[in-house]
């Protein structure tokens, strides 16, 4: 009876906590949200779908975002808001640029927490993803003391749109990033954050993010800490000036006229919403794969706020950067499943075999159409796959050339770069641990296939990703790698170094911040233990056919 009379008593604590709405006020006004609970059980105060800039509609399409204005009565902020325009089952609509907020702890009186924030923004390629909490559930980062913030920004061609001109010089979902950075220095402290201890944290695409807001000018001053995983824009990806070439394409399929910038942009802005998302179709280049399409460009003076001014790898190498510590890293096997898929797909194979020269470029993200881009096609096919034809034995080939030209390589001298340039300690990691779900799973299940962890998955245990995986409880076995990653980055958040001496769940491994000389990288797998001289051969190779002299002029490239 008596247990029975604690189960009462803790369920009926839950589900008055659950019917509390607790409350905020801020400079911008009152923000009223729900209750939800961390792994332990433990409230977690959740301010879903706060607004952070005007209605990116109508006239303000294709323009930077404008800050949102002082609102009246109480804002509910109890439920997640629409995704940015992409093709996905979430609801979607172009009003999207709404943030959350996630903490365990408010101010009372004069008493506030000021815990370290984590703003983390979404991977999906600029064309997909979202900061809702079905993607980036908080569940496991807020076992943590920490407060994490996610947002929505504009996607695919309404975000990274770029006529090159004063029409619309590009990056206007990077401007939603540091717009919604801007509103958690603004505001965080309001909900228990500490406006001086901001960590940006990206995978993916979003680590290519992080990496630019490292470089940009309108970024200064507004974080602290950076955290850039499975990419930078900083290997041999190339930035232009403009996307002419694929503006031009699209006025063709959206039948607008060509007469000039002016007039393709007023045809675009008659355009749904949906029509522009559909689009992205007409652009498969490789099966399914279109490469990079929509993605940030240096930006050329037109009197505006300029996001990124030159390519990111000058600006370091010129030390024009926000020196913050930093961490970097891949997971050991980045982008399995596309070398998978692409092997059983006896069609693609034989295509990238007989046209690897034309293939190579879009695939693996380097420069094409020209008399150079031919040169490394062949001098890549050499190093990795010899003078073989390319058949189903050369997968385990085919899966080092997609993480190291993807993942890898732009990692590792994002690391590189940092240490010799930077002030500032960076840490490096590969993440390895193979756990029960993947993004890579067997068909028809979320189970893990046969290679692991592929793209993503580190992401598996920072978040609960009930769009796709089953929560990942206390008993579950991996439950110890959810404990160890998200208090290795809430450490980081708090102090700048993502272990500390006294705590003790993560194996008494001390993560050496990377030098040139040793080379140390953390493995996070089963057990923490460092290593040196992550993937040495390969990433130098891709150093040696990308030197850093390569990136001073990069305006004639076609991408």
């Amino acid at each position: 009876m008596l247990k029975q009379g604690i189960l009462f008593v803790v369920i009926s604590l839950s589900q008055a906590n659950r019917s509390f709405k607790p409350l905020v006020s801020s400079p911008l006004g009152q923000y009223q949200g729900s209750v939800l609970t961390n792994s332990f059980g433990q409230s977690i105060f959740s301010f879903r779908g706060i607004r952070y800039a005007e209605a990116p509609v109508k006239e303000l399409r294709f323009k930077p975002p404008v800050p949102i204005k002082k609102h009246n009565g109480i804002f509910k902020a109890d439920e997640d808001s629409p995704a940015c325009p992409q093709i996905t089952k979430d609801p979607i609509s172009e009003d999207c640029l709404f943030l959350n907020v996630y903490t365990t702890r408010l101010p009372t009186g004069n008493d506030n927490p000021k815990r370290p924030v984590i703003i983390a923004i979404h991977p999906g390629g600029f064309i997909g993803g979202t900061g809702r909490s079905n993607w980036s559930g908080p569940k496991y980062l807020m076992n943590q003391d920490i407060v994490l913030v996610t947002f929505n920004y504009r996607l695919g061609i309404l975000g990274f749109l770029s006529t090159g001109d004063k029409e619309v010089p590009g990056n206007n979902g990077l401007r939603d990033q540091v717009e919604a950075i801007k509103w958690v220095k603004q505001n965080i402290e309001c909900f228990g954050g500490d406006s001086n201890s901001i960590t940006l944290f990206g995978a993916s695409d979003a680590g290519g993010s992080v990496s630019l807001h490292l470089v940009s000018p309108l970024t200064k001053g507004l974080f602290h800490k950076a955290i850039v995983s499975s990419t930078s824009t900083m290997g041999q990806f190339p930035l232009g000036s403009n996307q002419m070439d694929l503006v031009k394409k699209l006025a063709k399929i959206l039948e607008c006229p060509e007469l000039n910038t002016n007039y393709i942009v007023r045809c675009l802005k008659e355009k749904s919403a949906v029509e522009l998302v559909q689009s992205v179709n007409k652009y498969h280049e490789f099966g399914n794969f279109a490469g990079l399409l929509w993605k940030p460009v240096i930006e050329e003076d037109f009197g505006q706020e300029r996001f990124l001014t030159d390519h990111p790898t000058n600006l370091v190498l010129e030390r024009k950067f926000h020196k913050v510590p930093v961490i970097s890293g891949i997971v050991s096997y980045e982008y399995a499943n596309w070398a998978v898929e692409t092997i059983r797909n006896h069609t693609l194979l034989k295509l990238l075999d007989e046209q690897w020269e034309k293939y190579a470029p879009i695939i693996f993200g380097f420069e094409r159409y020209t008399e150079r881009s031919k040169v490394i096609s062949k001098e890549l096919r050499s190093f990795y796959f010899g003078d073989h034809k390319l058949n189903n034995d050369n997968l385990p080939e085919l899966i080092e050339i997609f993480g190291d030209s993807l993942s890898g390589f732009p990692v590792d001298r994002v690391v590189k770069l940092l240490a010799q340039k930077s002030s500032q300690s960076t840490f490096y990691y590969q993440f390895s641990y193979k756990g029960t779900y993947s993004h890579y799973s067997l068909p028809n299940s979320n189970k893990a296939g046969e290679y692991g962890p592929v793209h993503q998955d580190d992401l598996i245990y920072l978040f609960y990703i009930s769009a796709l995986f089953p929560e990942i409880v206390i008993t579950d076995p991996e439950f110890r790698i959810v404990q160890k990653i998200t208090t290795m980055w809430a450490n980081f958040a708090r102090d700048g170094k993502p272990i500390t001496k006294t705590c003790g769940r993560l194996d008494y491994a001390e993560w050496e911040a990377f030098n040139s000389n040793t080379q140390k990288y953390m493995d996070i797998g089963n057990v923490q233990k460092m290593r040196q001289r992550l993937n040495f051969e390969r990433y130098a190779k891709w150093g040696e056919i990308f030197p850093l002299s390569s990136y001073e002029d990069r305006e004639n490239i076609s991408y």
